[in-house]
């Protein structure tokens, strides 16, 4: 069962990566950007979580605080708030901010215009 997850995930994970590469091109509107590289794992409606936590009213929100949501140790030991500069630095490499966190193999946004899409859609998530 744990083979058949674990291909599972990383099918999805590939679809989302190959999704936000090519968004990269395309930013878009901010709902738009964090549809295509953020909705596959994440939704911004409260207690909705899902691959990953729910992202309603992230800012100003404690890192692996979300509830019902099973964390990794390395998130939920961080002592990280997201803010904006926070968010950006973990979506461009989740690595660098909190290593041996669960979103592999989330290959990060590399494009600054995207990230700040996403950021701003996430701003004001907490009305959606």
């Amino acid at each position: 069962m744990r083979i058949y997850l674990r291909v599972f995930l990383s099918s999805v994970f590939a679809l989302a990566a190959s999704t936000i590469a090519s968004a990269q091109d395309k930013i878009g509107d901010p709902e738009a950007a964090f549809n295509t590289a953020c909705r596959t794992c994440h939704s911004v409606k409260a207690g909705d979580n899902r691959l990953g936590p729910h992202l309603n009213a992230i800012i100003g929100r404690k890192a692996g605080s979300a509830e019902g949501f099973a964390y990794s140790e390395s998130v939920k030991k961080s002592g990280l708030v997201w803010d904006e500069a926070t968010i950006d630095k973990f979506i461009t490499n989740p690595d660098a901010v909190a290593p041996g966190n669960n979103m592999k193999p989330f290959p990060g946004v590399t494009d600054a215009g995207l990230r700040g899409k996403i950021i701003e859609f996430l701003k004001t998530s907490a009305a959606k």
